[in-house]
């Protein structure tokens, strides 16, 4: 699962550089997936709607096991 996940993660980071910002990928267990928002994303004020509404939305879509993606 966890390939699965990097693999949706790889397509969700060019939007996310595209504003300054990154995605790491630190723990996938039990159906969620523990997140690090680098860069601009890090300490932006929407990144918890980007989290939520983007990469949790777009990893649920391509990868159905995911339950929750949280930041960490």
């Amino acid at each position: 699962m966890k390939e699965k996940v990097q693999k949706a993660l790889d397509k969700i980071r060019p939007h996310l550089q595209a504003d300054g910002g990154d995605v790491d990928l630190v723990e996938v267990k039990g159906g969620v997936v523990k997140v690090r928002l680098t860069g601009a994303c890090g300490g932006c004020p929407m990144a918890t709607m980007t989290l939520k509404n983007g990469i949790e939305r777009a990893l649920k879509e391509q990868v159905p096991e995911v339950k929750e993606v949280v930041a960490v």
